[in-house]
C-alpha cells in the first residue's frame, strides 16, 4: 500500500506585512492580498504534485505563523515540536504539534535549546542541521538524542551567511543536492553530489520536493532548466511577496513523506 503524503500548511497572518522577522533582508513592502493569492495557488501546486493538503488557520498575534516548516520535525518514527529562535515565535511548535492529531510518538525541544524547521535537512537516516542565528548546540544536541534511538545520525552544519541551511540547499533527487557554495561548504555533504545553482538566483538552493515532482519559485527559472534534469516534473509557483519576509517554497509547509 502506497503511503499518502500529507503538506499541512498555515493560512498567513495579517500581521506578516509589517511585523515579520527579518534577519539578512532589509524590510520591503508586502501585498497581503497578494499574499493570500499565492499561498492557495501553492496549495493548489503540492495537490497537483499528489499531496493531501491540510490548511490550519493563523495564529493571532504570530505574523510569521504561515512560516510552518520552522514549528516541527515530521519523521516517520516521531514528531518533535520545535523551540523557535526568537521570542515572537517561541508558542508555534507546540501550538502546530497539537493541531496534527498524528498517531506517533511527540517531544519537543526545550530551554535552552532553539531549533527551527528550515534548518534540518533531511537525506535517508541523516539529519543536516544549520547550526545558525536560529538553531543553536543545545537545540541540535537534543535533536540527537531524541532521533538517536530510530536510527538517525545528526550533522551540524556552520551557517553564517543565510538565514537556515535550506535557505542554501535543499536535497531533489537521491544522492544529489542542490545549493549556493557561497553560503554553505559543498564537501559537509560528501560523497553525495552538488549541483549548483545559477548564478544570479542565489536563493534557489531551497527547492521543495513532493515524491519526484520539485516546486519552485517562477524567480529561479534558470535553477528550474537545471533541476528539471533530476526529477520527474517541476512546478512553479511565484512566491514573491513571502520571499520579501525571507521565506522560500519550503518555508510554507510541512510535508509528511
Amino acid at each position: 500500500m502506497t503511503r499518502r503524503i500529507t503538506a499541512y500548511l498555515r493560512t498567513p497572518s495579517p500581521d506578516m506585512a509589517s511585523a515579520c522577522e527579518l534577519t539578512f533582508m532589509d524590510r520591503a513592502p508586502i501585498d497581503m492580498e497578494l499574499a493570500v493569492r499565492q499561498h492557495q495557488s501553492y496549495a493548489d501546486a503540492l495537490h497537483h504534485a499528489g499531496a493531501d493538503v491540510i490548511m490550519f488557520p493563523a495564529l493571532e498575534g504570530h505574523p510569521d505563523c504561515a512560516f510552518i516548516e520552522d514549528t516541527l520535525l515530521c519523521l516517520p518514527e516521531i514528531v518533535i515540536a520545535m523551540r523557535l529562535g526568537v521570542a515572537s515565535r517561541e508558542a508555534e511548535g507546540g501550538a502546530t504539534v497539537g493541531e496534527l492529531g498524528l498517531d506517533r510518538e511527540s517531544a519537543s525541544i526545550e530551554a535552552p535549546g532553539t531549533l527551527e524547521g528550515g534548518d534540518i535537512l533531511r537525506v535517508g537516516k541523516r539529519l543536516y542541521v544549520g547550526l545558525s542565528s536560529r538553531s543553536n548546540r543545545a537545540g541540535i544536541d537534543q535533536l540527537k538524542a531524541l532521533v538517536g534511538c530510530f536510527g538517525y545520525d545528526v550533522v551540524a552544519v556552520p551557517m553564517t551567511k543565510a538565514l537556515h541551511l535550506k535557505t542554501a540547499v535543499t536535497c531533489v533527487a537521491p544522492g544529489v543536492i542542490v545549493g549556493n557554495r557561497q553560503w554553505v561548504d559543498p564537501s559537509i555533504f560528501s560523497p553525495m553530489q552538488f549541483v549548483d545553482i545559477a548564478d544570479t538566483e542565489p536563493f534557489a538552493g531551497n527547492v521543495l520536493l513532493v515524491d519526484r515532482t520539485a516546486i519552485m519559485p517562477i524567480a529561479h527559472s534558470r535553477t528550474a532548466e537545471i533541476v528539471a534534469n533530476l526529477v520527474d516534473a517541476i512546478v512553479l509557483v511565484d512566491v514573491s511577496e513571502f520571499a520579501k519576509a525571507e521565506a522560500g517554497v519550503t518555508c510554507l509547509s510541512v510535508v509528511d513523506q
